[in-house]
């Protein structure tokens, strides 16, 4: 069953998502715009993980990218890793 604070929760991160799309959009034209598929239950803990701690997807993706192209453990550790259940 899912709790009043989960759903605001949910909605308050969709909104600031939005908001940090069309800020970045608007205020800088060297970001790219991408289009990825993710499981549902994993996105979801993520999404309330976010809101808890006042992180975004954008702020991991770009740091998950960075890592990838400059340090080869977290290459290597992401190359490898393929238990993704919670």
């Amino acid at each position: 069953m899912i709790t009043i604070n989960y759903v605001i929760n949910t909605y308050l991160l969709d909104l600031a998502n939005i908001y940090l799309q069309i800020y970045n959009i608007m205020s800088k034209k060297d970001l790219t715009l991408t289009s990825v598929k993710i499981q549902s239950d994993l996105f979801e803990e993520f999404k309330v993980a976010c809101v808890r701690h006042k992180f975004s997807f954008q702020k991991l993706a770009d740091r998950a990218i960075h890592l990838y192209l400059t340090d080869e453990d977290f290459k290597r550790q992401i190359h490898n890793h393929n238990n993704i259940e919670l």
